[in-house]
């Protein structure tokens, strides 16, 4: 049964972008009827293009205007000492991670989609090629076998029957049924050309599809790469980090209002051709294939006729009556001319071959193996590639104002991390439990390098203790002990030795009334027992 016209209706978004305003680079009304080789319109996609282009100049100046408000103000916040706030670098952070994140998802699916769609109308070209290539196969075959193979047989066989007039009079008659038959093959059109364009653009298209697959791949691992290192930048406060996401991120910027632009241009392009696909076709083939024949294959519909019907029907007329005449030479004449059986038997073989080549010729011009590819290649083009084209112009356009805002927030995190380093070194240098200040008094006092710390001398006490158990008896050099004992804890620091813990601001140290009696109570053999390690 034939293919209905009804079968592909243009999506209604090749519409929507065909309504887009086309204009030239003289800002001046352009016809949007796909016209590829005309410059008007060339440079209307070209314009589609360079709008693109503007909202990149615009994402710059933007971009370049609130960098300078930024330092500016910088001044001001360093004169206040107001420390930023850091909430609106963290949800800018995470607003913008979830957008590139669901950009680049978007971003994935229509680069799928558009390489679904490119493959299938490629995989229809070579398809319709292929059928366009037996179709001029078979013809070949048939005229090399009737005007070269037959002909062959005929003049051998003129010798064999030269005393016969009625056999050569039927000779004749067989020579004008093979010119008929070659008649109808050279009114057939001359498709070798068209099989030439086909193979052409179905190889181009192909080249210039894994390229643009590539390039967008490679584009959004690029923004979830940046994603990650931005993500990383401020988890660990790294300013190496920020510096790579400003330059990574301002080239992953213009790579997406280019990409924004090359994308537009091409869906536009490919959706003013998808909306009357029929009338490029007609005035692209006019040179080798009639009105009648191009509209046969695109609309394929049971009210067109057949153009081929009348040529096919001669050819197998044709063949039929020499098939007969052969039969009858070959009943009547063998008994007469037993040396007229090999041609004889070679003129049926080769009419044998013939119709059979007749068969595979009909089907193979039927017009419903090449509208199916038509179709194929129309519903891959027009619905999934312009669907996916879509879907990377909005991946396009999601990313680059996500990665303007990245940029605007990266100078807030900078800002942040500095303000947080600044507060980390403003610390009491004299505070005994500040880390720096320990480190400068044993840097002072070499001696303290073989201290024990108090819970380690206090676990050992308690050991001894344990194994010697002895009654604290007060000698006369309790105080003494108290007084070096407090010396070494307090890191020598006079002001501090006789200040109670409480008040100080500074965190009191974890030990328990009864542990720090135990420890004020060393004796002087015990003293004696340890050595000189807790001597100043």
């Amino acid at each position: 049964m034939a293919f209905s016209r009804q079968d592909y209706i243009a999506p209604w978004w090749t519409y929507w972008l065909h309504n887009f305003p086309h204009l030239n680079l003289n800002f001046k009304p352009v016809d949007n009827t796909f016209r590829p080789e005309e410059t008007s319109y060339q440079q209307s996609l070209i314009f589609l293009a360079c709008v693109s282009a503007v909202g990149l100049g615009v994402s710059l100046v933007v971009l370049a205007l609130y960098l300078s408000c930024l330092c500016c103000c910088r001044k001001e916040e360093e004169e206040e000492t107001k420390r930023p706030d850091s909430c609106c670098v963290t949800w800018a952070a995470v607003i913008t991670g979830l957008v590139i994140c669901s950009a680049v998802g978007v971003g994935f699916y229509g680069n799928s989609e558009t390489n679904d769609g490119v493959y299938q109308l490629t995989y229809s070209l070579y398809n319709a090629n292929q059928t366009v290539s037996g179709i001029d196969n078979l013809v070949s075959d048939s005229l090399n076998s009737m005007q070269v193979g037959l002909e062959e047989h005929l003049a051998r066989l003129d010798e064999i029957f030269s005393t016969r007039g009625d056999y050569g009079q039927t000779l004749r008659f067989m020579r004008q049924m093979a010119d008929n038959i070659i008649r109808q093959l050279i009114t057939l059109p001359d498709i070798s050309r068209a099989k030439v364009d086909l193979a052409t653009v179905a190889e181009q298209t192909a080249f210039v599809e894994y390229y643009r697959w590539l390039t967008y791949l490679l584009l959004l691992i690029l923004d979830l790469v940046i994603c990650l290192l931005a993500c990383a930048g401020l988890a660990k406060q790294s300013r190496w980090l920020l510096i790579l996401i400003m330059v990574f991120g301002v080239l992953t910027l213009i790579l997406s209002w280019v990409s924004l632009g090359a994308g537009t241009a091409t869906a536009v392009g490919t959706s003013d051709f998808c909306v009357t696909p029929d009338k490029f076709i007609v005035n692209n083939t006019r040179d080798f294939l009639s009105a009648d024949i191009a509209h046969y294959y695109l609309y394929c519909s049971q009210s067109l006729p057949n153009p081929f019907q009348q040529s096919l029907t001669t050819f197998q007329r044709s063949l039929t009556t020499m098939q007969i005449q052969v039969q009858g030479l070959l009943q009547f004449s063998l008994p007469i001319f037993p040396t007229a059986e090999r041609d004889l038997l070679g003129i049926q073989r080769l009419l044998n071959s013939t119709e059979f080549n007749l068969h595979q010729l009909t089907a193979s011009l039927d017009c419903r193996s090449l509208h199916k590819d038509y179709l194929d290649a129309l519903l891959g083009l027009c619905y999934d590639g312009v669907e996916g084209m879509l879907y990377l112009c909005l991946f396009s356009l999601l990313t680059g104002s996500a990665f303007c805002a990245m940029l605007c927030a990266v100078p807030r995190a900078w800002t942040l991390i500095a303000s947080r380093e600044r507060d980390y070194d403003d610390i009491d240098e004299e505070d005994p439990f500040n880390p720096q200040t320990r480190r400068g008094t044993a840097a002072f006092n070499p001696n303290r390098s073989n201290i024990h710390s108090f819970c380690s001398y206090t676990s050992s006490l308690s050991s001894q203790t344990s194994l010697h158990p002895q009654p604290a008896q007060p000698s006369a050099s309790a105080t003494t002990s108290e007084y070096m004992n407090q010396s070494i804890l307090f890191g020598g620091n006079p002001r501090y030795e006789n200040v109670p813990l409480i008040g100080r601001g500074s965190p009191p140290p974890s030990y328990s009334p009864s542990m720090r009696t135990t420890y004020l109570s060393m004796t002087d053999a015990q003293i004696r027992h340890f050595g000189n390690d807790f001597q100043i």
